[in-house]
């Protein structure tokens, strides 16, 4: 409901009315809407900033390939799902005025950027004078910031989205030098 309505659209009314139950029942089991608004934050958090490293990518020999191969395919994920970046960014703007939100999307997002961090470990130790002072926890925001910021771009206009020109351009900004 949160994905068509926004979270402002919200109501224990209509989830009810989706689950097929009363408006009472949905009550008992979260107690406040805001609750419910939490329950889901801590589902949206759980199945949109999970990082996982499959075995094509573990395989990889090069770090920097290695990374920018994580870096595309947590793109195309995030960039699949319109609806679920849009909700996500929705409890971000809730976020400014909401404590138990807003701590809990930093905490989880500065969870996710280290997850980055091992894989930005071996890309420095790899190659240190391309990166200079870069420190393992900046190229694992930059990570981030790409994938987020291609989730932005495709929540912006998802009709006319091209994820293979965004990855392209993120290769080339940032891969390898020829």
């Amino acid at each position: 409901m949160a994905a068509v309505h926004g979270l402002v659209g919200l109501t224990v009314r209509r989830v009810a009315t989706r689950a097929g139950v009363s408006t009472g029942l949905v009550l008992f089991h979260f107690r406040t809407k805001d609750k419910l608004t939490i329950a889901l934050l801590d589902w949206l958090l759980e199945t949109t900033t999970v990082l996982h490293v499959s075995p094509e990518i573990a395989r990889i020999a090069s770090p920097s390939e290695r990374l920018l191969a994580l870096v595309q395919q947590e793109m195309d994920r995030l960039s699949s799902e319109p609806k679920r970046i849009l909700l996500f960014f929705d409890f971000w703007a809730r976020g400014i005025r909401h404590a138990a939100i807003r701590t809990k999307m930093r905490r989880e997002l500065a969870r996710y950027r280290m997850a980055f961090r091992p894989m930005a470990e071996e890309v420095l130790e790899s190659s240190p004078a391309r990166f200079g002072a870069t420190t393992p926890e900046a190229l694992a925001a930059v990570a981030v910031s790409f994938i987020k910021g291609c989730a932005v771009q495709s929540m912006i206009d998802s009709g006319r989205f091209d994820l293979a020109g965004y990855l392209a351009a993120t290769r080339g900004l940032v891969g390898p030098r020829r």
